[in-house]
């Protein structure tokens, strides 16, 4: 039976146009909160960002920024920073690389480099709701939980195997794809912020059930009891996947979810019949 259901918000929960059926999620939610399964945002995004999309259920629980920072409402459950010293070492390095643009994520807010493209910023806002423009790195004082990278689209595949050889001994590279490239600490990722929680709530990965559509969604999908792959999810992930529901514009979560929870439901009624 599934305890806790985590969800990945850009391509899988949300349709393209960021928008989701409240209506209908929020009697599946109900639904939920009745049988004490938890439900769980599972996202590369920052938590302030997140959590703006779930005002009216306050107790959602958020793996935020691809596992490095898992928490509710109230209070931080975990939190995995990079050493200041491996900060400095991966900020000097893109510095030298040109065609990439990043941002810094850090517990309280993120931190944007003001020598990038005023384009670029735009974009960042709407992931960082919390952003702050820096002249010099220094003036971050906050905890570093990710870097956010921006390359040529095209450039994707190519600058992950780049950024893997170059930095793999100080962070562990992931991608949604489509330019966005995200480097933490080594061994953290969704599954393990999931793993995490799960230990908080007694709860196993076996008796999850986690929906995702891109390559940071990888470890999440293959690791729970059922993992399940959007229609329009990379290839990889469509490869390991469980299994298969709608697209995100076709609301495919909440589409599973009615119809999982209900099958429960008889599964329960049948067992209390024989028993």
């Amino acid at each position: 039976m599934t305890k806790l259901i985590a969800v990945d918000m850009d391509g899988t929960f949300l349709r393209d146009d960021k928008s989701y059926d409240e209506e209908k999620f929020a009697k599946i939610y109900q639904e939920l909160e009745k049988r004490n399964i938890i439900f769980t945002v599972a996202s590369g995004n920052q938590y302030y960002q997140i959590t703006t999309f779930f005002k009216k259920f306050p107790a959602a629980v958020y793996v935020a920024e691809n596992g490095a920072l898992v928490r509710t409402k109230e209070k931080i459950l975990a939190l995995h920073a990079f050493s200041e010293e491996n900060v400095k070492k991966i900020e000097d390095f893109l510095l030298k690389q040109a065609e990439l643009q990043f941002l810094v994520s850090g517990v309280e807010c993120a931190y944007f480099p003001v020598q990038f493209t005023d384009a670029y910023y735009e974009i960042s806002t709407k992931y960082y709701y919390r952003l702050k423009k820096i002249r010099d790195f220094s003036e971050i004082d906050d905890k570093v939980l990710k870097f956010s990278i921006s390359c040529p689209d095209e450039k994707t595949d190519y600058y992950i195997r780049f950024l893997k050889k170059n930095l793999g001994n100080y962070c562990n590279v992931t991608s949604s794809g489509h330019g966005d490239i995200d480097l933490i600490l080594p061994g953290i990722h969704k599954a393990h912020g999931l793993a995490e929680l799960g230990k908080v709530l007694g709860i196993s990965l076996t008796e999850m059930t986690a929906f995702g559509d891109g390559g940071n969604d990888l470890e999440m999908v293959k690791e729970v009891g059922d993992g399940v792959a959007m229609s329009n999810a990379a290839p990889i992930l469509l490869k390991v996947a469980n299994h298969t529901t709608t697209s995100n514009n076709e609301q495919g979560v909440l589409t599973y979810t009615f119809s999982n929870t209900y099958r429960q439901i008889l599964q329960l009624y049948i067992l209390n019949i024989l028993s």
